[in-house]
């Protein structure tokens, strides 16, 4: 059920940051939000329904629906990391005229390379391009976790400078600190993890074959060994 609670609690924050600020219109505040709920709700979905995928053909469409959330996932946290930035090159007063090209073009080629890794998979499906595919996540979760160190310990540090008598500059403080460090710890471990399960089996992420060898184990735990069940 948690998996259904967190793009509910998004659209929920969403609707109160369009009642406190409706005179605003699409924000990076309000996309960010959006973004946020969209992907979990796919991945939600996918989750659910992650058997029945199984029997999708032809098997590349199963490696899009797979790793399409996980690139969404990718935009939409690269989306608060600009969102930081512009913070800190205006309050610097430099020109943030760069940043927002820069965000679409770095995702155009994350996309444009995923594509490309998409259609050598249906080209041809061997085990050296599943590994590619899993090293080519493992650098993009790398990059964002990089970009979460660099831009929010930037701004961490940026407002520890300025006073901090209010209440609410405090907590943005702290909110800002919390955030880089969790999602840097967040995509460091999933890089991490995507490296080992790109060369080593044992090591698969993915929740199905983990059920299937799960319940495989159970299934030779119960049934008798055949050189004593006869003694």
């Amino acid at each position: 059920m948690d998996e259904h609670l967190i793009p509910l609690s998004l659209q929920i924050q969403l609707v109160r940051i369009e009642r406190r600020v409706p005179e605003y219109e699409w924000t990076t505040q309000k996309v960010f939000h959006l973004l946020n709920f969209l992907v979990n709700g796919v991945r939600s979905v996918v989750f659910v329904l992650r058997q029945k995928m199984q029997q999708i053909r032809p098997e590349i469409l199963q490696h899009v629906l797979l790793d399409l959330p996980g690139l969404a996932f990718f935009t939409t946290h690269a989306l608060l990391v600009l969102f930081w930035a512009e913070i800190y090159y205006q309050a610097r007063a430099i020109s943030t005229d760069g940043l927002r090209p820069c965000y679409y073009a770095i995702n155009g080629v994350v996309y444009a390379i995923q594509v490309v890794i998409w259609l050598l998979l249906w080209w041809k499906p061997v085990r050296a391009v599943v590994i590619l595919s899993k090293i080519f996540f493992t650098g993009v979760s790398l990059f964002a976790a990089l970009g979460f160190l660099f831009h929010g310990g930037r701004l961490f540090i940026m407002l520890q400078r300025f006073p901090v008598e209010s209440k609410g500059r405090r907590k943005k403080l702290l909110e800002v600190g919390y955030v880089t460090g969790i999602c840097f710890s967040c995509f460091l471990v999933r890089c991490i993890m995507m490296c080992f399960n790109a060369f080593d089996k044992v090591a698969n992420l993915d929740l199905y074959y983990l059920k299937e060898a799960t319940s495989q184990e159970r299934n030779d735990a119960i049934s008798p060994n055949p050189l004593t069940s006869d003694l």
